[in-house]
Parts: C-alpha cells; structure tokens; sequence
C-alpha cells in the first residue's frame, strides 16, 4: 500500500510539474514591451532642405505626447497631429535659410520616448520674383477680361534658367488649346496659342516659383495663380491700299473708317534714323488715354525739330510700345482716306476715334496691312507677327 501510494504521488506530482513546466514555458513566448519609435522627416542632420518641404513627425508602436519645432529665431513651426495622434504635420512650409530643432515626446508601451533632431533648409544667393502680365505690362487681376488677342507676358525681375523657370509656369485654358512660350530674352517669356482665344475661353496661369531653384543659386519667391477671361472677338483691319480700317466684332464687319498712317520715309536726327512708317503687322490694344500727351521727344525725335511736335491728343488708343497710337485729329480729315501723312499713328475723325475709343478693351486685335517699313518686332507689341514654326523655337508647348 505504501509503495501504490508513493507511485501515486509521484505520478501526480510529475503531471503537476508538467503542468508547470508548460506555464513556464508559455511566459517566455509572450512578446516584451514595445518602446515607441520616433521618426523626423527631413532626415536627422539633412542640409539644404528643400523649402517647400513639410515637417512631420511619426510614431511606430505609440502616440505623440507633444512635439516642438523650433527655427533659429525661437519662433515655434505651427502644425497639426493627426486625429490617432501617430503623426504631426507642420501648417506651412520650411521656408528659406532656417535651421531647425525638433523634439518630440511618444507615449509607448514602456512608458515616455523622447527624441530630438536638427536639419537646415537651403539659403538662396538671390530670390527672384516674377510678374504676370498682359503685353500692356500691367499686372493681371483675377477675371480680367481681355480681348482674342491676348498674350501672357511673365516678366522675372533677374535673368532665370529658362528651362528651370517654364517647368514651373503652368497655363490651362477652358476649353483646352495648345499654346508655347517664347523667351525674348532670359527675363522675359510670352505665351500665346497659334490663333487668336475663342471669345468665353477662361485662362488660367499658375506660377509655382516659391522653393524652386532657377539657377545659379536663384530661387522664386512665391506661388501666383490667376484667371483671366476672353471677350469677344474685336477685329480691325487697317489696309493701307484702301487707308480704311474695318472693325469686325466676332466676325461680323461693324463700322469702316476712313485713316490716315504714317507718312513713310525716314530722317536722320541726332545721328539716329527715325522711321515714319506704320511698321506692318499684328498689333493689340495696349491702353487708352483720353487724352494724352504726345512727345515725340519721348522716342528721340526733338520736340523743336522740323518734325517735332508735343500735343494733347483726345481719344488715345496705344497700340505699341514705341507710341503707336490709333486716335482722334480733326486737323488731318482732308487725308483720312486718301493721304498717309502722320508720323506713324492711325490718325481718325473725332466720331470714329470717340466710337472706336469705347468700343476696345485691351488684347483686342489692330491687323495692319501693306504698308512700308520693316515688320512690326515682338519687342514693340508684334507678338501676333511672329509665325507659329518660329514661335515655336522660342519655347516649349504647354
């Protein structure tokens, strides 16, 4: 009996320590607690960050507790955590020239994590701005209307990396059309389609500048986007066969009027040669000035010279930069329609140059034809001149 009893003991005490055993083992699986991780972007000790990066902060096998980011100045970066609190987001970009320090706390399963990091953001030689226009040089405001003849003008106040600066000018039109960008030289870029705006197209220009490099250790200064919209069709046509220009509103002829251009010939005054001309081409409404004053000064040409004049003009409507103007002179009605004798303007009666005055808005399109002279340059408003194949050698398509 003793000795069964003893088996039985033993026998139950060997299943209890297998029982033990297996507890024991069951101990040693179970998985020790995670510490939070804590990950910064930009990389620790990263130089020359891109300034249109975000800081964030994220958390692996934890949540965020609290995070600091902090520039040179002591100035706190503004940002969000994410609504499970495993990520935080700076509100604005890292800018230019900062040196930042971050620190961020993570709550985990082994209590508070903290971890810290520093990074630079890049420090621009110079920043450049751009200014989009039209051809008349004034800023473009948002729903804008201009006429089929618009062009975008973006001016850069230094010289760009021409490539570097069109990948970051966006142009997109409604309904769609192609259209290319011309350099004239390396601050100055014109975009237009191959034929005049359909009236109603809406035109969109977005310029993302801010943190981009344009070469030579430039950078653009910020972001621009701006619509504008196209009106209707307003065509005139100054044929110096007929010397009468005939207006068309969207294709439809409205009003003929009797003109007189430029006298042709030229003069050599102050050792310059000066044209007469009503140089040929595809001109734009500018600007209107009712009046203005004309000085023929203003383009080398003395106001006290044979041919030199300073007057009040009514009913001024600037068609180039050099100072072609379609506008009112009663004193040369006895020559609209017969005789070119002005110095280089589309001289009209007082009622046509009143109704032709209130009829354009800028961008609308003035076509003069056979006259003398050389072509109208792109540098005098003759960006409608330049044929499509060699506009396209001056940029890429958008």
């Amino acid at each position: 009996m003793a000795l069964g009893r003893r088996r039985l003991l033993i026998g139950f005490a060997g299943a209890g320590g297998l029982a033990l055993a297996g507890w024991g083992w069951a101990r040693e699986l179970a998985p020790p607690p995670t510490p939070a991780t804590i990950r910064f972007d930009p990389t620790p000790g990263t130089q020359d960050v891109e300034p249109r990066s975000l800081g964030t902060v994220t958390v692996t096998d934890g949540t965020l507790r609290s995070v600091e980011w902090i520039d040179e100045t002591g100035r706190s970066l503004p940002g969000v955590s994410a609504p499970d609190h495993r990520t935080w987001t700076s509100a604005e970009p890292l800018g230019y020239g900062h040196t930042y320090t971050a620190k961020a706390v993570a709550q985990g399963e082994t209590g508070d994590v903290a971890a810290t990091t520093t990074c630079a953001t890049v420090r621009p030689q110079q920043i450049i701005d751009v200014s989009l226009r039209s051809s008349n040089l004034v800023e473009l405001a948002e729903n804008d209307t201009y006429g089929v003849g618009f062009v975008l003008v973006a001016h850069f106040d230094e010289p760009v990396d021409r490539t570097a600066a069109e990948r970051y000018l966006k142009v997109t039109t409604q309904p769609a059309v192609a259209g290319a960008w011309y350099w004239l030289d390396d601050q100055n870029a014109h975009w237009r389609p191959e034929h005049y705006h359909a009236p109603g197209t809406r035109i969109t220009i977005a310029a993302e500048f801010f943190g981009r490099a344009l070469g030579d250790g430039r950078y653009g200064s910020r972001d621009q986007q701006v619509s504008v919209t196209i009106g209707p069709a307003h065509v005139a046509v100054a044929d110096d066969d007929t010397k009468q220009i005939e207006v068309f509103d969207n294709g439809n002829l409205v009003r003929t009027m009797p003109t007189s251009m430029g006298m042709g010939g030229t003069a050599v005054v102050g050792g310059r040669v000066m044209s007469f001309w009503t140089r040929p081409g595809i001109y734009t409404v500018l600007d209107r000035n009712d009046p203005v004053i004309m000085d023929s000064a203003t383009y080398g040409l003395p106001t006290n010279s044979a041919l030199g004049y300073r007057t009040s003009i009514n009913h001024a409507v600037r068609i180039s930069h050099d100072g072609i103007f379609v506008h009112e002179l009663a004193a040369s009605m006895w020559a609209q329609g017969n005789t070119n004798v002005s110095h280089g303007c589309l001289n009209l009666s007082p009622a046509d140059a009143t109704w032709f005055y209130d009829f354009v808005i800028p961008g609308d399109v003035v076509e003069v034809r056979n006259t003398g002279g050389e072509p109208l340059d792109i540098w005098h408003n003759g960006d409608w001149s330049i044929p499509w194949t060699d506009w396209l050698r001056g940029g890429g398509h958008t």
